[in-house]
């Protein structure tokens, strides 16, 4: 099992989010060949694919899971955050998403940032469960979103 920063799109990353961004979220499509482009062209935007050791046939192994890091500088220093985890639900509990944030928080140190940050749904337990395995430490603090169709 591997971790990679995806750095090209193609077939296979848009065959892959087709796959995994339904198991992320009921309500985000799929992005499509021009928008893993984009994705991937962003400075300081990385997109980290976990596959199998082996192939299930010719070719390279199927990405079973995915992760964003997303790292940006402002005033007080060089911040990460990881976004959008997501592990195809046959390949969970092997490891994998423990191999994604561990990949994703090591970059971001070497990057220089001191720390990482994420956000988790309290009902996706068992994501909250990898996250306090993986070093993770609940913060007090309010996160507050502003929808822009509320405007």
């Amino acid at each position: 099992m591997s971790t990679e920063i995806v750095t090209q799109a193609g077939p296979e990353l848009v065959e892959a989010m087709e796959r995994l961004i339904p198991q992320l979220s009921r309500s985000a499509p799929a992005l499509t060949a021009e928008q893993c482009e984009a994705l991937l062209a962003q400075d300081g935007v990385y997109l980290f694919a976990f596959r199998p050791d082996s192939p299930a046939g010719e070719g390279p192994a199927p990405i079973l899971g995915m992760l964003t890091l997303a790292t940006f500088t402002i005033p007080t220093g060089l911040r990460a955050w990881v976004e959008d985890v997501v592990v195809d639900a046959e390949a969970r509990g092997q490891g994998a998403g423990r191999q994604l944030v561990e990949a994703a928080v090591a970059h971001a140190q070497e990057l220089g940032a001191r720390t990482v940050d994420l956000t988790s749904r309290p009902s996706r337990e068992a994501a909250n469960r990898l996250y306090q395995r993986c070093g993770f430490e609940l913060r007090e603090t309010n996160v507050y979103r502003h929808s822009a169709s509320k405007s």
